[in-house]
């Protein structure tokens, strides 16, 4: 199982290399973002552990490349920048976790085995909704065997309501678990879900998502549209 590790720091990278080569996985570095950068984008990794504060090119800008090439590699940023903001903005990039710095290697260990685990649960699902189909391998979406295109959030939001076909989501629920935190503004949901409804639900006689008034959004196959 290859991993790419992109940290400056010899000490940490080397504390890194040698702990997870003990455990028999198999590790390439990069000591500068571009370097890294280059690394992703060529070969195939099972896992990113990703330093934020780099030279050449950021871990922030390393993320938003590699995702909006469509790269669905889990990656942990490591960092020790502890603020909140810095967090939030690695996860809305789209990030898949977040260690601070200085940090045991055992907690490393115990965040790569879970990330591993859960990016082979999401290669082998596909998630079904009347005739919505959800790749959770590849981030890929169908309606009617139509692929439709959806930004990471949008992406996020479809697949946590599929993930809970007929359950209802709160707001709340949503918020925290799409934007990771309780701070966004009280109708980025509302705005979201309906941006969602125009790539899912337009032009079809069945609608998929479903407000719950006073409570939140599900998603479930309903009732044919009356009239046009």
């Amino acid at each position: 199982m290859k991993i790419l590790l992109i940290e400056d720091e010899p000490g940490i990278a080397s504390l890194i290399r040698r702990g997870l080569e003990a455990e028999r996985y198999q590790i390439e570095t990069a000591t500068d973002g571009r370097r890294g950068l280059e690394m992703a984008r060529e070969n195939d990794y099972v896992l990113i552990l990703l330093d934020l504060m780099l030279p050449q090119t950021d871990g922030w800008q390393i993320c938003r490349e590699l995702r909006a090439g469509g790269s669905r590699v889990p990656i942990l940023m490591l960092t020790a920048r502890e603020a909140v903001e810095d967090r939030v903005r690695g996860l809305d990039l789209g990030a898949d976790d977040y260690l601070p710095k200085p940090f045991d290697f055992q907690e490393l260990l115990a965040r790569v085995r879970a990330l591993l685990r859960r990016d082979k649960v999401h290669r082998a699902r596909i998630l079904r909704v009347d005739d919505l189909e959800i790749d959770t391998a590849q981030h890929r979406v169908f309606r009617a065997g139509q692929e439709i295109r959806l930004s990471h959030r949008e992406y996020a939001l479809l697949e946590a309501l599929a993930s809970h076909e007929s359950q209802v989501l709160t707001r709340e629920a949503i918020q925290e678990r799409i934007w990771q935190d309780n701070d966004s503004y009280s109708n980025t949901v509302d705005v979201y879900i309906g941006m969602l409804r125009k790539k899912i639900d337009a032009g079809h006689p069945v609608r998929l998502i479903h407000t719950v008034r006073g409570v939140g959004y599900t998603l479930r196959r309903g009732a044919p549209e009356s009239g046009p």
